[in-house]
Protein backbone atom coordinates (compact mmCIF):
# COMPACT_ATOMS: atom_id res chain seq x y z
CA UNK A 1 0.00 0.00 0.00
CA UNK A 2 2.57 2.26 0.75
CA UNK A 3 3.85 1.98 -3.13
CA UNK A 4 0.89 3.68 -4.44
CA UNK A 5 0.10 6.49 -0.73
CA UNK A 6 -0.31 10.28 -2.61
CA UNK A 7 2.60 12.42 -0.96
CA UNK A 8 1.52 12.89 2.92
CA UNK A 9 -0.95 10.72 2.57
CA UNK A 10 -1.51 7.90 5.68
CA UNK A 11 -3.26 4.99 5.98
CA UNK A 12 -5.65 5.19 9.02
CA UNK A 13 -7.67 1.86 8.63
CA UNK A 14 -6.79 -1.13 6.80
CA UNK A 15 -9.20 -3.99 7.31
CA UNK A 16 -11.39 -6.73 5.43
CA UNK A 17 -14.83 -7.42 5.28
CA UNK A 18 -16.97 -9.45 8.36
CA UNK A 19 -15.85 -12.60 8.06
CA UNK A 20 -19.62 -13.49 8.90
CA UNK A 21 -19.41 -14.99 5.09
CA UNK A 22 -17.14 -17.34 5.94
CA UNK A 23 -19.53 -19.73 8.84
CA UNK A 24 -21.25 -21.93 5.91
CA UNK A 25 -17.80 -22.70 4.33
CA UNK A 26 -16.32 -23.49 7.97
CA UNK A 27 -19.13 -25.54 9.13
CA UNK A 28 -18.82 -27.23 5.56
CA UNK A 29 -15.42 -27.52 5.73
CA UNK A 30 -15.34 -29.76 9.24
CA UNK A 31 -18.78 -31.44 8.14
CA UNK A 32 -18.07 -32.72 4.32
CA UNK A 33 -14.49 -34.29 5.06
CA UNK A 34 -16.02 -36.60 8.14
CA UNK A 35 -19.46 -37.43 5.88
CA UNK A 36 -16.99 -38.22 3.12
CA UNK A 37 -14.91 -40.61 5.61
CA UNK A 38 -18.12 -41.99 6.92
CA UNK A 39 -19.63 -42.82 3.28
CA UNK A 40 -15.88 -43.91 1.92
CA UNK A 41 -15.78 -46.41 5.22
CA UNK A 42 -19.74 -47.11 4.87
CA UNK A 43 -18.57 -48.43 0.53
CA UNK A 44 -15.48 -50.74 1.51
CA UNK A 45 -17.18 -52.70 4.09
CA UNK A 46 -19.72 -53.60 1.67
CA UNK A 47 -22.50 -50.94 2.61
CA UNK A 48 -23.92 -50.56 -0.80
CA UNK A 49 -24.66 -54.74 -1.57
CA UNK A 50 -26.03 -55.22 1.60
CA UNK A 51 -28.59 -51.93 0.41
CA UNK A 52 -28.99 -52.78 -3.32
CA UNK A 53 -27.99 -56.68 -3.91
CA UNK A 54 -27.19 -55.84 -7.68
CA UNK A 55 -23.86 -53.74 -7.18
CA UNK A 56 -21.29 -55.62 -7.89
CA UNK A 57 -18.08 -56.03 -5.39
CA UNK A 58 -15.81 -54.73 -8.05
CA UNK A 59 -17.23 -50.79 -8.15
CA UNK A 60 -16.32 -50.11 -4.78
CA UNK A 61 -12.82 -48.58 -6.18
CA UNK A 62 -15.51 -46.29 -8.26
CA UNK A 63 -17.86 -45.63 -5.33
CA UNK A 64 -15.05 -44.46 -3.03
CA UNK A 65 -13.62 -42.00 -5.92
CA UNK A 66 -17.33 -40.79 -6.40
CA UNK A 67 -17.73 -40.14 -2.63
CA UNK A 68 -14.17 -38.42 -2.51
CA UNK A 69 -15.13 -36.46 -5.77
CA UNK A 70 -17.97 -35.22 -4.73
CA UNK A 71 -16.38 -33.69 -1.33
CA UNK A 72 -13.66 -32.69 -3.05
CA UNK A 73 -16.17 -30.74 -5.28
CA UNK A 74 -17.96 -29.03 -2.12
CA UNK A 75 -14.38 -27.88 -0.84
CA UNK A 76 -12.95 -26.45 -3.43
CA UNK A 77 -15.48 -25.51 -5.79
CA UNK A 78 -17.66 -23.44 -3.07
CA UNK A 79 -15.72 -23.54 0.00
CA UNK A 80 -11.90 -22.42 -1.30
CA UNK A 81 -13.63 -19.42 -3.75
CA UNK A 82 -15.75 -17.89 -0.77
CA UNK A 83 -12.40 -18.12 1.48
CA UNK A 84 -9.77 -16.28 -1.62
CA UNK A 85 -12.66 -13.87 -2.40
CA UNK A 86 -12.80 -12.71 1.69
CA UNK A 87 -9.26 -12.89 1.80
CA UNK A 88 -8.63 -10.94 -1.31
CA UNK A 89 -10.91 -7.63 -0.36
CA UNK A 90 -9.55 -4.91 1.45
CA UNK A 91 -11.01 -1.64 2.64
CA UNK A 92 -8.19 1.05 2.95
CA UNK A 93 -9.48 4.41 4.77
CA UNK A 94 -6.27 6.64 4.24
CA UNK A 95 -6.00 10.32 5.17
CA UNK A 96 -7.42 11.34 1.69
CA UNK A 97 -9.28 8.12 0.11
CA UNK A 98 -11.31 5.81 0.69
CA UNK A 99 -9.41 2.27 -1.66
CA UNK A 100 -11.79 -0.92 -1.84
CA UNK A 101 -9.78 -3.71 -3.26
CA UNK A 102 -11.20 -6.63 -4.90
CA UNK A 103 -9.89 -9.85 -6.23
CA UNK A 104 -6.74 -11.68 -6.08
CA UNK A 105 -6.25 -12.76 -10.52
CA UNK A 106 -8.39 -10.19 -11.09
CA UNK A 107 -8.21 -6.82 -9.53
CA UNK A 108 -10.87 -4.37 -9.20
CA UNK A 109 -10.19 -1.26 -7.65
CA UNK A 110 -12.41 1.12 -6.19
CA UNK A 111 -11.77 4.88 -4.98
CA UNK A 112 -13.56 7.75 -3.37
CA UNK A 113 -11.53 11.02 -2.55
CA UNK A 114 -12.82 11.81 1.25
CA UNK A 115 -12.65 15.17 -0.05
CA UNK A 116 -15.96 14.55 -2.91
CA UNK A 117 -18.19 12.58 -0.14
CA UNK A 118 -21.07 15.03 0.99
CA UNK A 119 -23.03 12.01 2.90
CA UNK A 120 -22.17 9.05 4.98
CA UNK A 121 -24.82 6.64 5.94
CA UNK A 122 -24.64 3.33 7.57
CA UNK A 123 -27.31 0.60 7.00
CA UNK A 124 -27.31 -2.56 9.04
CA UNK A 125 -29.65 -5.80 9.25
CA UNK A 126 -29.85 -7.20 12.18
CA UNK A 127 -27.13 -9.96 11.65
CA UNK A 128 -24.80 -6.86 11.16
CA UNK A 129 -25.91 -5.53 14.27
CA UNK A 130 -25.33 -8.23 16.50
CA UNK A 131 -21.73 -8.62 14.91
CA UNK A 132 -20.79 -4.73 14.61
CA UNK A 133 -20.72 -4.65 11.26
CA UNK A 134 -22.54 -2.51 8.17
CA UNK A 135 -23.05 -0.81 4.81
CA UNK A 136 -21.50 2.26 4.93
CA UNK A 137 -22.97 4.40 2.08
CA UNK A 138 -21.33 7.25 0.77
CA UNK A 139 -22.76 10.17 -1.41
CA UNK A 140 -20.43 12.28 -3.66
CA UNK A 141 -22.25 14.47 -5.70
CA UNK A 142 -22.07 12.16 -8.26
CA UNK A 143 -25.33 10.07 -9.92
CA UNK A 144 -24.06 6.71 -8.34
CA UNK A 145 -23.04 6.83 -4.76
CA UNK A 146 -20.84 3.85 -3.42
CA UNK A 147 -21.81 1.22 -1.20
CA UNK A 148 -19.02 -0.79 1.19
CA UNK A 149 -20.53 -3.21 2.20
CA UNK A 150 -20.03 -5.73 5.48
CA UNK A 151 -17.45 -3.08 7.54
CA UNK A 152 -16.40 -4.72 10.63
CA UNK A 153 -16.97 -2.20 13.46
CA UNK A 154 -18.67 -0.19 11.56
CA UNK A 155 -19.68 3.02 14.20
CA UNK A 156 -15.58 3.39 14.26
CA UNK A 157 -15.05 3.26 10.87
CA UNK A 158 -17.49 5.75 10.17
CA UNK A 159 -16.48 7.85 13.12
CA UNK A 160 -12.52 7.39 11.97
CA UNK A 161 -13.54 8.93 7.99
CA UNK A 162 -15.30 11.83 9.48
CA UNK A 163 -12.25 12.39 11.42
CA UNK A 164 -10.15 12.29 8.72
CA UNK A 165 -12.77 14.17 5.97
CA UNK A 166 -12.74 16.94 9.03
CA UNK A 167 -8.83 16.85 8.63
CA UNK A 168 -8.94 18.01 5.30
CA UNK A 169 -7.51 21.55 4.36
CA UNK A 170 -9.88 23.64 2.80
CA UNK A 171 -9.66 24.64 -0.55
CA UNK A 172 -9.09 22.11 -3.30
CA UNK A 173 -8.40 18.18 -2.43
CA UNK A 174 -7.53 15.66 -4.78
CA UNK A 175 -10.03 13.98 -6.58
CA UNK A 176 -12.68 16.89 -6.64
CA UNK A 177 -11.37 18.52 -10.05
CA UNK A 178 -14.84 19.29 -12.32
CA UNK A 179 -17.19 19.05 -9.06
CA UNK A 180 -19.32 21.50 -8.64
CA UNK A 181 -19.65 22.71 -4.73
CA UNK A 182 -23.60 22.23 -3.15
CA UNK A 183 -23.36 24.86 -0.31
CA UNK A 184 -27.31 24.44 0.39
CA UNK A 185 -25.94 20.26 1.14
CA UNK A 186 -24.58 19.37 4.28
CA UNK A 187 -21.63 18.13 4.91
CA UNK A 188 -20.65 14.65 6.82
CA UNK A 189 -19.32 15.93 9.74
CA UNK A 190 -22.43 18.04 10.23
CA UNK A 191 -24.69 15.25 10.23
CA UNK A 192 -23.28 13.54 13.55
CA UNK A 193 -25.86 13.06 16.15
CA UNK A 194 -25.73 16.18 18.00
CA UNK A 195 -23.16 17.30 15.74
CA UNK A 196 -25.30 20.13 13.58
CA UNK A 197 -25.28 23.95 14.77
CA UNK A 198 -28.83 25.15 14.94
CA UNK A 199 -29.61 28.03 13.25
Amino acid sequence: MRKVLLPGEQVIVLTRPQPRMLIVPALLFVVVPALAAYACAWVVKGGPAKFVPLVPKEWTPWLVAVCLGLAAWVLLGYCLPRVIAWHATRYILTSQRLVTRYGMLRRRDEQVPLAAVRHVAIEQSLLQRLLRSGNISLETGYPLGTVVRDVPEVATFRNFMLDAIADLPEGRAYGTEGMTPNPGEAMPWETREGGRDER
